[in-house]
């Protein structure tokens, strides 16, 4: 796919004779998108030519796509206030504009409503800015006879592993198969102990199947695929367990309850959208609003979510004028069917059927959209865990480079140029490192982890200013400590260095893989910070924060029901999240209660780990007895040792706890007030500070994770601990589902599904599904790497340990840790970058 073949638009500077006989406002206003034009950089004019039809943007990181979205954005509607003068219609059409967060969604109005009012003197309207989830639900909401959403009858939720409806399917599926369930009990082997099967019940009631209906469901339900669909899949594949039967069984309990609980999800205001653009007048009556679509972090979309923007996109009255002057290209009748992604068609129509035959019929379809995505593949992060893949932009782009309507925003300025130097090499080192590993492998996708697209610096006279910085000292520095404690003493030693010239202009963050990593190192850092007058801003924390509810209800369910096996592990498991007691294996000490909580005389020395652990268990249930019920839940938050944020949102939340059940105090009413808060989750933390905006802070070291840091920028970016158990990580089975085989369930299934949705000639068995598991995850890893270190403007700063934790949960167990495989190449690539 060429990076370059993009046929723009009739340049404003050859505009249509017309202009001569234009009114003098008219030629005033493109005097001004022109000058708005003129100050962008190539890649971003590409998007501000666009008058109609389909445009894909491959923008890499720092190209300024926000801005100039932006700028594209005010264009377009300047012309459609252009078409207005000329054709004296009464329509107005607006321009709908959708993006990944709400922070971004912000973001982007706003800077859409500076160019409009600063540079274009034209009203701030004609246009709105959505989330994709917030765009359905303001489709679905006007239309509840056609959505099937009556808003102030539902409860929204967000379902994970822990969620109570998950667990309840889990159960309903389990009572209504026995026989599967059996044969899931016996795994690979079983000799019928006991004490071995009450072990195995817990870990497949509270990990294993919850586990797989979670994952399943964000699949399969985000990409239009129904229970039904589903079981069919399964008789195309075979294994022992029948995973893609579980699978599916699963989610169609999951969907009972939902709807006899009148709970709705997210992906269910996608599916309700969609129901109301299937109604003819409707799908009228939306498009007739609409001009074209604009969509940023298109590779974040899930494949129901790209059938809406191209549903929206399209124009079903095909000669009317004003919608992109497309003539009668629109697709009259469209069926929803023809709007699935690439992959999605191909298994819902014709199964299996070769790609290479539908390219014709989606360049028509194309076509026939007003529809600009831009995004980068490269930096799509999510695809592990949502059904977010990058193939689906991938595919978009290539339909669009068939037309010549692919654009490349391949110039960055944010970064020096050495730092830039760096993120293009690990690209290609992965690529051709990892590619050429797959290629050999008949189980994998050819696909290599990145698109191949070079980011460049911008030349010398580029409009925008402090384009690629001068580098901070070598701009790129490689260290490789002893252990993690000399990671942080050269770490909080070069911080020092950094923010002593001028700390009200310094700006620089650690970037971590995960939260634990995080939660350590701002206790090792916080000495130094504090002494040098340096703000320490650990974004994990608010996550911790977020998390009260839930932490303090699966302590007072333990509290209510000790005897509970699920109750049990729950609270054992926010202990150890606490690290209040040592990591160990939940499931046997959850699988006996009496035993574990009150052993007899007889019963065998409780090892340390576990005889801590029942100690504290032993006094919450203590608590429970001698404590008043309104002052359960802040005696919780003290001895989950919360800090002072953490103490306020619980005394908040025991607040409105008491407020709810005054007048009938009793443990099960307040389960039942706490549950509905944690279910419905309209349960807002105490801030002690501001969010997004105060991430990039002057005079802050920033503590925040790889995932999180996406969109973001510093001067000084630190990434330590880079160990290949982490990126790229290696797939393993947890001990306590060995019993099951050499691999995970859930992840098996994700393989799968993806496998029949991106129309492959066949559904992976369980062996190649788990290979393809893992390369999922290896490619996702290293692009998270690359958007890690492309956050950096003047200074990279990584490091590897030679001593590092296997896990983070007992990061005082050192032990020699292989390097992420991309730093020793880098080290070799930029010998003068190694610091010792």
């Amino acid at each position: 796919m060429s990076d370059t073949n993009f046929t723009a638009t009739v340049p404003l500077e050859s505009a249509p004779s017309e202009l001569s006989q234009s009114s003098p406002q008219v030629l005033s206003l493109r005097e001004k998108i022109l000058a708005i034009r003129n100050g962008l950089r190539q890649g971003q004019q590409q998007m501000a030519d666009w008058e109609s039809g389909p445009l894909a943007v491959s923008a890499v990181p720092g190209a300024g796509k926000s801005t100039g979205m932006a700028a594209a954005a005010a264009i377009a509607i300047a012309r459609q206030y252009e078409r207005l003068a000329r054709s004296r219609s009464s329509v107005h059409r607006q321009l709908v504009v959708v993006t990944f967060t709400r922070s971004a969604a912000a973001n982007i109005k706003a800077k859409i409503r500076k160019y409009l009012r600063d540079d274009l003197s034209l009203p701030q309207t004609g246009f709105a800015v959505y989330t994709l989830h917030g765009l359905a639900l303001n489709i679905a909401s006007r239309y509840p006879n056609l959505s099937g959403l009556e808003l102030e009858n539902l409860t929204l939720i967000t379902p994970s592993q822990s969620h109570r409806l998950i667990r309840t399917a889990v159960e309903q599926w389990i009572n209504n198969n026995a026989e599967i369930y059996f044969r899931l009990l016996e795994g690979q082997q079983f000799d019928g102990e006991e004490t071995e099967r009450l072990r195995r019940q817990s870990v497949l009631r509270t990990e294993v199947l919850p586990d797989l209906a979670t994952t399943v469901i964000h699949e399969a339900k985000s990409s239009g695929i129904s229970p039904e669909q589903l079981q069919n899949w399964s008789h195309e594949t075979s294994d022992n367990y029948a995973i893609l039967s579980i699978a599916a069984g699963l989610y169609e309990q999951y969907q009972n309850l939902m709807r006899s609980r009148d709970f709705i999800d997210y992906d269910d205001m996608i599916l309700a959208a969609l129901r109301v653009l299937e109604n003819d007048s409707a799908r009228r009556i939306e498009q007739n609003q609409v001009f074209a679509v604009f969509e940023d972090e298109a590779q974040d979309s899930s494949p129901l979510q790209t059938r809406l923007l191209e549903i929206l996109a399209s124009d079903d009255q095909g000669g009317e004028g004003d919608k992109g002057d497309k003539g009668d290209k629109g697709d009259k009748g469209i069926s929803l069917n023809s709007q699935l992604p690439v992959g999605e068609r191909s298994r819902t129509t014709t199964q299996h059927s070769a790609l290479s035959t539908q390219h014709s019929a989606l360049s028509t379809q194309y076509s026939a959209l007003n529809l600009v995505r831009v995004g980068d593949p490269n930096q799509a992060i999510n695809s592990t865990f949502t059904p977010a893949d990058p193939i689906y932009f991938r595919q978009f782009c290539e339909e669009c480079d068939r037309v010549a309507k692919l654009a490349t925003m391949n110039q960055a300025g944010r970064s020096t140029r050495i730092i830039i130097a760096a993120a293009n090499f690990a690209l290609e080192w992965v690529n051709s490192f990892y590619g050429a590993k797959n290629q050999k492998s008949p189980r994998l996708p050819a696909a290599s982890p990145f698109r191949q697209q070079i980011i460049y610096p911008v030349s010398t006279n580029d409009p925008q200013k402090n384009a690629n910085p001068a580098p901070e000292g070598k701009g790129l520095e490689l260290y490789t400590p002893r252990d993690i404690h000399h990671t942080v003493e050269l770490l909080g030693k070069r911080v020092v260095e950094l923010f002593a010239p001028d700390p009200s202009n310094t700006r620089a963050a650690v970037l971590v893989r995960e939260n634990r990593q995080g939660r350590w190192l701002a206790e090792m850092l916080a000495p130094v910070c504090k002494e040098h007058n340096i703000t320490l801003y650990d974004v994990g924390e608010r996550d911790r924060r977020s998390h009260v509810p839930q932490e303090i209800l699966a302590l007072l369910q333990f509290c209510d029901r000790p005897h509970s096996p699920d109750y049990l592990k729950a609270a054992l498991e926010v202990l150890v999240q606490r690290q209040l007691i040592p990591t160990q294996d939940l499931n046997a000490l959850a699988s006996l209660p009496e035993e574990f909580l009150y052993p007899g005389p007889l019963a065998a020395p409780q090892a340390e780990p576990v005889e801590k652990a029942a100690h504290l268990c032993r006094s919450l249930l203590r608590a429970r007895m001698e404590l008043p019920l309104y002052q359960l839940i802040s005696f919780l938050a003290l001895a989950l040792n919360y800090d002072q944020a953490e103490l306020a949102t619980a005394d908040k939340l025991a607040e409105r706890v008491n407020q709810q059940i005054s007048g009938g105090s009793s443990m099960g009413a307040m389960l039942s007030a706490l549950s509905e808060i944690v279910n419905s989750e309209r349960f807002e933390p105490v801030e002690t500070e501001d969010l997004e905006a105060h991430y990039t802070r002057p005079n802050q070291l920033t503590i925040i994770t790889m995932h999180k840091a996406k969109g973001l920028d510093w001067d000084y970016v630190f990434i330590p601990f880079l160990h290949e158990n982490l990126i790229p990580g290696r797939f393993w089975v947890p001990p306590q589902s060995q019993f099951l085989g050499d691999f995970t369930l859930s992840e098996v299934a994700r393989a799968q599904i993806r496998a029949a949705l991106h129309g492959e000639s066949g559904i992976p068995d369980v062996s190649q599904a788990w290979e393809q598991a893992k390369h999922l995850k290896t490619a996702e890893e290293y692009r998270l790497l690359y958007v890690a270190m492309t956050r950096a403007k003047r200074l990279l700063w990584m490091s590897a340990a030679q001593k590092a934790p296997f896990t983070w949960s007992k990061p005082e167990n050192l032990q020699e840790q292989a390097p992420c495989p991309v730093f020793p190449a880098l080290k070799r690539q930029f010998p003068e970058s190694i610091e010792v």
